[in-house]
């Protein structure tokens, strides 16, 4: 039995619009929470002591860190490679150059020689030496479109046809790790991909154009003894037999994670039996409050004691409220500010709400079933300043009404002309002609 330690998206420099500047270390607080959550990890694989660290992909946010994240990260897998624990780093999509073409971040890794870890950025497989005995780690890391839209046999197929010649490649390339594996030694897959079973987050945009789904019968083989995924940032369990794990991402990235729990798993892989345990980690709480006070009758009250309600103490808030514009004025943006404190860091976003989205008088509103009196009357009670004009209001109202039932109107036929009360065709056709012999101002005048 081999006890590994399945860690996977650290995202190191991510989040920076979530944190501020530490006086201290003139580091971004949000940087310094990436580094406390992969200390977490670290400290548990020391602490068990766990046999091998399988890291899933995505070390950075992009292929070309700063330095002061490459020292955080280098300083964090230092402690494994001091403790002579084996590491596989597998190389993601944030981690390629130039979507796969000329190395990874993580290469530099195998070029300084460093003992004990092994940089997953090409399909092969591994056998490492632990603790508890030898295991297979065959490696598969991101795959994308850029390779294979170079060649000419690609040259005026659609993305569907792209989409199976790829997955063919794949497959073939697989089946022939497959058959060189030792059926006697645990095997574990360790892949940086998107699995069309999968529950995506704001990855799976990110990496648009870019990737393919892999069908899941490609991953569930009696082959594996566990396949460690990466790339996607929620913890999920895909299959049983055999486990088919995504850890998630250590820490939040955004506000689109906020439901998610972060995390690593710790697996016992031994040959055709597999246990697995997920870790959560303490990571940074993202809150959203969205209050609607836009029919309260004192909206900033509402909006304090939503705010003291809240468990708001060290974590990233996003406070959304929605008013009407002349509410604005009775809101106070420093009480505000001073009852969100406690919080990490927080978003303050005003929505308006339409005065044209509700009718002024709730009696006009849609579905009423009122003629064009009624509705006026019901219009002038609703405005006392009416009062004195109501009479002559509803006689002009009335006199428009009736005379709009004797006026001339076209049927759905162009050009016929249809009678209307007293008056007779011939009525009828001598007003169109008078009409149309009329001058243009004189015409729109009698329209």
């Amino acid at each position: 039995m081999v006890k590994v330690l399945h860690l996977s998206d650290i995202h190191l420099g991510s989040g920076f619009s979530h944190g501020y500047t530490n006086a201290e270390t003139g580091l971004n607080s949000r940087f310094e929470d990436f580094v406390r959550a992969l200390e977490h990890c670290i400290n548990r694989a020391l602490d068990e002591p766990v046999d091998l660290v399988l890291f899933g992909g995505d070390a950075f946010p992009t292929a070309t860190p700063p330095p002061y994240a490459q020292d955080a990260f280098a300083t964090q897998f230092r402690r494994l490679v001091d403790a002579k624990i084996p590491t596989v780093m597998l190389v993601g999509n944030h981690d390629q150059f130039a979507q796969g073409q000329g190395g990874a971040s993580l290469c530099i890794y195998r070029a300084l020689g460093v003992p004990g870890v092994i940089v997953g950025d090409r399909l092969t497989t591994h056998r490492i030496h632990t603790r508890q005995g030898d295991v297979q780690v065959i490696t598969l890391p991101w795959v994308n479109y850029s390779t294979l839209l170079t060649k000419p046999e690609t040259e005026g197929r659609s993305m569907a046809d792209i989409n199976e010649l790829l997955l063919s490649r794949l497959r073939t390339a697989l089946e022939g790790e497959i058959r060189q594996l030792d059926d006697t030694l645990p095997t574990i897959l360790l892949a940086h991909l998107m699995v069309d079973t999968a529950q995506f987050g704001s990855e799976k945009f990110l990496a648009v154009g870019k990737g393919i789904a892999i069908p899941m019968t490609l991953l569930s083989q009696p082959y594996f003894d566990y396949v460690a995924l990466g790339h996607v940032h929620r913890h999920q369990v895909l299959c049983q037999n055999p486990p088919i794990v995504y850890p998630g991402s250590i820490e939040r990235v955004d506000f689109s994670e906020e439901e998610e729990e972060k995390g690593y798993v710790l697996a016992e892989v031994q040959r055709g039996a597999t246990t697995l345990q997920f870790c959560p980690i303490p990571a940074r709480p993202f809150h959203t409050l969205r209050v609607d006070v836009s029919n309260v009758e004192n909206p900033h009250e509402v909006l304090l004691k939503t705010l003291q309600a809240g468990n708001l103490e060290g974590a990233v808030v996003r406070l959304i409220y929605y008013v009407r514009p002349e509410q604005m004025d009775v809101i106070c943006q420093d009480d505000l500010q001073t009852a969100l404190h406690l919080a990490h860091s927080y978003r303050i976003h005003v929505e308006l709400v339409s005065q044209l989205a509700h009718p002024r008088v709730p009696e006009l509103g849609p579905g009423r079933d009122l003629t064009p009196i009624d509705a006026l009357k019901t219009y002038i009670d609703h405005h006392p300043t009416l009062q004195t004009l109501a009479h002559d209001l509803l006689n002009a109202a009335d006199a428009l009404c009736t005379e709009a039932e004797h006026s001339i109107y076209f049927s759905p036929t162009p050009g016929e002309l249809v009678q209307t009360d007293s008056m007779t065709v011939g009525d009828l056709e001598g007003e169109y002609a008078a009409l149309e012999n009329e001058p243009i101002a004189n015409q729109l005048r009698l329209l």
